[in-house]
């Protein structure tokens, strides 16, 4: 028998195995050692069990689809083909698909995740911000061609058109996925830092397996979250979704269009309400309107109390009183006086000489005006005056006092 090359029985090989429709698409069991990533993006690793071990080897783009790898001792099902890799004449198991080998292991590790925060109280209320109302604008981390976009579009348009969106698109799913997550939260961070405002960021994907959803259930989106300036609304999933997002986050939301509705008031809501204050505002305005009117009239009533013009009219209508009771004091007194004075009148009447010399009666006077009382006090020849009733004359005295 002639000998063959070594390439030529590598080649006889590898057509056997490509031959083989069973090597050309299988799952294998096993238990993950020896797993490494190269500077190439690809994976190498070993499946084993306690008879065999088997090398396997996972391209740079079939790990990128994946959100979970597993870890060293992790049992997994990888999918793919059997060849052989000539180089070293070994065979291998091209994985295109790796899945934990029961869901079981995949809850142990976000349960292990979940104690870890929880222990460092990231999930406490305490530590979560209140999420605005009536925001003006927002920022919506997810894949720019994924339903859930469409979904919170579709909701803010209808609640509350008002808002501005802004999209940071990432990836949602698959090993890149975590590290452009974060990225993301801190892409939104510095926009509202440097270019205009935001007030809130959701963070959203839908519905999908565990596995579809593992990207929210690393730790390092947990920590970005955490640490992210904005109130953080998480939209993950259906509404029996529950990843470590959803427990780091400021509020969680069923799905991504219940995270658009927390987000936005419903505009009915609003106009609603709005009608109603109005309303409100309206009868309490009224109302006040009444009591400042009624005030007012009050006041005018004081003021025209206290007028200088009313003052002027009371204290001139008390001049005239007392005026009147002045004049009428005055009148009573010049009566009780003129009544006074007519009896005195009346009384000197009776006492004047004139009245005596009405009854036949004179009075001597000297030229001086001294009234001589007897003969004695004249002499002859002295001129005097007689005043009589009639009138006063002129006499001599002829004779001496005491002569006939």
């Amino acid at each position: 028998m002639n000998p063959v090359s070594v390439s030529k029985l590598t080649t006889h090989i590898v057509l056997l195995f490509e031959n083989d429709a069973t090597l050309r698409d299988v799952s294998v069991l096993g238990e993950v050692s020896n797993w490494k990533r190269a500077a190439s993006g690809h994976i190498y690793f070993n499946l084993k069990d306690a008879g065999a071990t088997l090398s396997a080897v996972m391209w740079k783009s079939s790990a990128n689809a994946h959100t979970w790898l597993p870890r060293e001792g992790d049992q997994i099902v990888a999918h793919g083909y059997v060849g052989v890799y000539p180089e070293r004449g070994a065979y291998q198991l091209y994985a295109n698909r790796i899945q934990p080998a029961g869901r079981g292991q995949l809850y142990a590790e976000f349960e292990r995740l979940k104690a870890k925060l929880q222990q460092e109280r990231l999930f406490e209320q305490e530590r979560k911000r209140p999420i605005p109302v009536q925001p003006r604008r927002i920022g919506v981390i997810t894949s720019r061609d994924a339903a859930a976009l469409r979904d919170i579009l579709r909701v803010l348009a209808m609640r509350w058109p008002l808002v501005e969106v802004i999209v940071f698109s990432t990836l949602v799913q698959g090993g890149e996925a975590p590290g452009q997550i974060v990225a993301a939260l801190e892409r939104a961070a510095a926009y509202s830092e440097r270019i205009a405002p935001l007030e809130t960021l959701i963070l959203a994907r839908g519905g999908g397996s565990i596995e579809d959803l593992w990207a929210f259930n690393d730790e390092r989106v947990a920590y970005a979250i955490a640490s992210s300036p904005l109130p953080v609304i998480a939209g993950v999933g259906h509404e029996t979704d529950f990843t470590i997002a959803d427990f780091v986050a400021d509020l969680r939301a069923p799905t991504p269009s219940a995270a658009a509705a927390a987000v936005a008031p419903d505009r009915a809501e609003v106009r609603t309400r709005l009608m109603n204050a109005a309303a409100a505002m309206g009868q309490g305005l009224l109302e006040r309107i009444g009591r400042e009117r009624r005030e007012v009239e009050a006041a005018h009533q004081r003021l025209a109390r206290a007028h200088p013009q009313r003052l002027i009219d009371v204290r001139r209508q008390s001049m005239d009183d007392r005026l009147r009771r002045l004049d009428a004091a005055m009148r009573l007194r010049l009566s009780r006086a003129r009544e006074r004075t007519d009896a005195t009148a009346q009384r000197l009447e009776a006492l004047s000489p004139l009245q005596v010399l009405a009854r036949g009666y004179s009075i001597v006077q000297r030229n001086d005006g001294k009234v001589i009382t007897g003969p004695s006090q004249t002499k002859p020849g002295e001129p005097l005056t007689v005043r009589a009733a009639g009138g006063a004359y002129a006499v001599v005295v002829r004779d001496a006092p005491g002569q006939a």
